[in-house]
């Protein structure tokens, strides 16, 4: 008999990021929480500071679940994962007031609505809830940086779009040197003002959806016709 070998530590984790990045994507592929996605990202900075903030309520969420599944309840698990990832909210959202108060300012309310977000009550729902602890982080981790990765690319094209620059604004994030990573792509663009407004994000977000499924069914191998049988010779013998 063969013995079958359980995959190793290495590869069960690049298999979860595989799946939460690219194949099973939040913004892309599963399409949930697309309305702080859509709202915010008129720039680069801003989707990667919501981004961030939601990878964060994400791993720790999972995490906090993960630990706790075997007291909750089955009637009032649904409110428990909801008071769970409210904390978590406002403690992100407490500090963002403190050391980020520029940026607290322009995302506004799409801080707080990370709590109304689908995709991580489902992923609570759905793998916190019913694995340990460390898997369940990493599933946070992974679907969180999907997300991210789906704001940052959609902020990057409307900004590029509607401003002709990249990393406006980044010194909200990271501090004063941040005015220094701005780039202006197209020297006296006047911009194109659908590409920052709510139309031009489900523009922006219709092509990366198109283009990442282009992406896909071209890397995706397409099973080899088998070769017909060869018929025999009756001369041969």
């Amino acid at each position: 008999m063969t013995e079958h070998k359980s995959p190793s530590v290495p590869l069960k984790i690049g298999r979860t990021l595989r799946e939460g990045c690219w194949r099973q994507n939040t913004g892309m592929v599963v399409l949930l929480g697309l309305c702080p996605l859509l709202a915010v990202t008129t720039t680069l900075v801003n989707g990667l500071a919501l981004g961030l903030a939601t990878t964060l309520t994400l791993v720790f969420s999972n995490l906090s679940v993960s630990l706790l599944r075997g007291l909750l309840r089955p009637e009032i698990r649904i409110p428990a994962f909801v008071l769970i990832i409210a904390s978590l909210v406002t403690a992100i959202e407490l500090l963002m007031h403190a050391f980020f108060y520029d940026l607290y300012r322009v995302l506004g309310i799409f801080i707080p609505l990370i709590v109304t977000n689908c995709a991580i009550i489902g992923r609570a729902e759905a793998f916190a809830s019913r694995n340990r602890p460390m898997a369940s982080a990493l599933d946070g981790l992974a679907t969180g940086l999907g997300f991210c990765l789906t704001l940052l690319l959609l902020g990057a094209v409307r900004e590029v779009a509607g401003r002709g620059t990249l990393f406006s604004g980044a010194q909200m994030l990271v501090g004063d040197w941040g005015r220094q990573l701005e780039v202006t792509l197209v020297p006296g663009y006047a911009g194109f003002l659908l590409a920052l407004l709510p139309p031009g994000a489900f523009i922006a977000l219709a092509l990366l959806i198109a283009a990442r499924n282009a992406w896909q069914g071209r890397t995706e191998t397409t099973p080899t016709e088998p070769h017909p049988k060869r018929i025999a010779n009756p001369n041969e013998t």
